[in-house]
């Protein structure tokens, strides 16, 4: 259970406020400031605020008004009462107490900002201990999985964190796991009772994007709820779950359940072996395929599924965990149980994107890295990048909220087959990305400053230049503990704009010139002095690049 009305009505900002109706149990994941008309603007489970403006004399558009909050399904409204509104009127009581919104009457002094700020801040409190709670609940279900348990220790698991009955059958509709779902209508649903079996429409009570996902059923007097577990694009079974009521259904509840859908279809995959050679092999050729510069097996990629005659560019992905993040485990069977968590949610994600899109994607992991081809077009591609990575983080952002993924992007020109120098040129644009940008996406076409940089760097000459004019300068920052490179990169970057550069690194104006004055000493160049400065900037670009 998240943030509850009653947990907002105890802050201290609200102490002042007047309950009109009991203060029922009702959960808030939002909390908003809106006048007449509501329109849709107010969602399911929102904590409403409002002055009454437009309603003053006119007690049926204040009663309408009620209503229209009333059947968005917020959980609680409250009144400032002083300027517009100086009494709430008995029927709007009534019709608040009967539909068990909460009424609260708050004094005119009291700042919206100043309510919205703390309930905000209790929300996203609640949010992120229910974030760190549903990690541990999909690292514990993974874990099921991989330790040799069954699907019964799934259905157990999801009942005891969401209390809601779960059942699990198979692609054959045969019942593998019970947890206090009422067996007679799973098999009324699969066909060996008899009875009325009606499929519904779902309504969101959130934005949580499972719900688009699910299948109500209506059975006589009953209803459940079916998701349908599917793993490389098979259907493989199917979790159903039968709330008492579709409150029950909120967004940590959704999350677990999402995580239990994902620990069923790695179990079908775990038990189907001939999958598993299948998605070992289908690795192997694509790893093959990207580090060998040798001749297509068109034949074998047939058997494996693939059209290599469309025209693919490549991506390259590095997974990198977040520096505080719980994700990795100290023991090596803890790493390795995230690590197939992790590269099952991204695989899946990809193929969602790929299917959005409606192009040809493959890929596989080498530990953390990702190798993705995509099918685009040699005009277009950029664009088509940039909204398959859109779509593959936007859901990931929430699922792996420990990780992060620097992509490189190749070239893609009307040459098919390319599959190595696709690869490598995507590689190549990652580890220049990362040393050299801020963005977690590099392009292969726009780093060529940087290669032109690399070509020059071999040179045997360039590098006595470059030792020359930074040993110095590199051997200050070692020993001083100091970062005058980059300083010396953020001054130029700002085009020599000495107040620029110190309110980016967050310096006095005086402290950035006397670090400006230690580089010149140390370099012996004038940063005033244009070729000195460009001679500068070169040496520094090099000695990064032959960091990578």
């Amino acid at each position: 259970m998240g943030v509850l009305v009653s947990d907002i009505m105890n802050l201290p900002i609200l102490q002042r406020a007047k309950p009109l109706t009991k203060a029922y149990d009702n959960e808030v994941e939002w909390v908003s400031v809106i006048e007449a008309p509501v329109e849709h603007f107010v969602r399911n489970r929102e904590f409403v605020l409002s002055t009454g403006v437009g309603c003053e004399e006119n007690t049926q558009a204040l009663i309408r008004y009620v209503q229209d909050v009333v059947d968005s399904g917020a959980s609680a409204l409250a009144f400032a009462t002083g300027r517009h509104l100086y009494k709430i009127p008995d029927q709007v009581i009534q019709i608040a107490e009967s539909h068990h919104l909460v009424l609260l009457e708050l004094p005119w002094e009291i700042r919206f900002g100043e309510v919205l700020q703390d309930v905000l801040r209790m929300i996203t409190k609640a949010k992120e201990g229910e974030q760190q709670k549903a990690d541990r609940i999909r690292q514990e279900l993974i874990n099921c999985v991989l330790n040799g348990e069954g699907l019964q220790e799934i259905t157990s698991i999801l009942f005891k964190e969401t209390k809601i009955p779960v059942a699990i059958s198979d692609d054959h509709k045969q019942v593998r796991a019970n947890y206090s779902f009422d067996g007679h209508l799973i098999d009324v649903l699969n066909g060996k009772e008899k009875g009325d079996v009606s499929l519904i429409e779902v309504h969101p009570l959130s934005e949580h994007p499972l719900f688009h996902f699910i299948e109500k059923y209506e059975i006589g007097p009953s209803t459940c709820f079916q998701l349908t577990i599917t793993s490389n694009q098979k259907k493989q079974g199917y979790l159903l779950f039968q709330p008492q009521s579709e409150d029950e259904l909120t967004w940590f509840a959704l999350t677990v359940l999402e995580h239990g859908l994902t620990a069923c279809a790695l179990y079908f995959v775990k038990e189907n072996a001939i999958e598993m050679t299948e998605i070992r092999l289908k690795d192997n050729f694509l790893l093959e395929l990207a580090r060998k510069d040798l001749p297509i097996d068109q034949s074998k990629a047939h058997l494996l599924g693939y059209d290599l005659e469309k025209n693919y560019l490549c991506l390259v992905g590095q997974i990198n965990p977040a520096e505080n993040t719980s994700a990795w485990s100290k023991s090596s069977d803890g790493q390795t149980s995230s690590m197939h968590s992790r590269n099952y949610y991204v695989q899946k994600e990809i193929t969602r994107a790929g299917e959005v899109l409606r192009n040809n994607v493959m890929a596989t992991f080498d530990g953390d890295e990702v190798i993705v081809f995509m099918e685009g077009n040699t005009t277009t591609y950029e664009e088509e990048a940039n909204q398959f990575l859109d779509l593959v983080e936007r859901r990931l952002h929430d699922l792996l909220a420990g990780y992060s993924i620097e992509w490189g992007v190749s070239s893609l020109v009307e040459e098919r087959f390319l599959f190595h120098e696709r690869y490598k040129e995507a590689s190549m644009a990652r580890r220049i990305g990362r040393q050299q940008t801020e963005s977690s996406r590099t392009f292969y076409h726009h780093t060529r400053m940087n290669r032109l940089l690399m070509a020059l760097s071999t040179k045997e000459e360039i590098d006595q230049i470059i030792e020359e004019t930074l040993t110095l300068l590199i051997e200050y920052d070692e020993k001083r503990q100091t970062d005058l490179i980059h300083t010396f990169m953020i001054y130029n970057k700002h085009n020599s704009n000495v107040s620029k550069a110190a309110r980016e690194l967050n310096l006095h104006r005086q402290s950035l010139l006397h670090r400006l004055r230690n580089i010149e000493q140390l370099t012996g160049l004038s940063l005033l002095n244009a070729d000195d400065l460009f001679l500068l900037e070169l040496c520094v670009r090099l000695w990064k690049l032959k960091q990578i």
